[in-house]
């Protein structure tokens, strides 16, 4: 069964950093592209970055660009999103999801289905 788990949310301060991973099991993660999307309350979903599957190369939104940091450990099968000088408005539930390509912008196509994603707030 072909599946991503998230994890590493958390509340955290204005300026601080989270962590998240993206866990999969089932199939090797490094044959996909890799995207993290995130939901705020009333909003939707939308594209926070992304990472090849074969150079490892990386897409970024614009909001985001600088702040966050996209990675991958093959041996370990994960996803790592690195989130630094964090901001209230990046409060929302961060999911991960094979995408079919890694891309300019933030348009990315996921494949599968969603799993439970990872809570993050910011909040002081």
């Amino acid at each position: 069964q072909l599946r991503l788990v998230e994890s590493g949310g958390g509340l955290v301060q204005p300026g601080g950093s989270l962590r998240l991973s993206c866990a999969a099991s089932g199939f090797t993660l490094a044959n996909y592209a890799v995207g993290w999307f995130r939901q705020a309350p009333g909003k939707e979903r939308e594209g926070v970055s992304c990472i090849s599957s074969s150079r490892g190369s990386t897409n970024y939104a614009d909001s985001e660009r600088g702040r966050f940091t996209v990675s991958r450990d093959n041996a370990k099968n994960t996803v790592y999103l690195q989130m630094n000088s964090l901001k209230p408005e990046d409060t929302a539930i961060y999911y991960c999801a094979r995408i079919l390509m890694c891309t300019d912008g933030s348009s990315w196509y996921p494949l599968g289905s969603w799993g439970q994603g990872t809570q993050v707030t910011v909040s002081s």
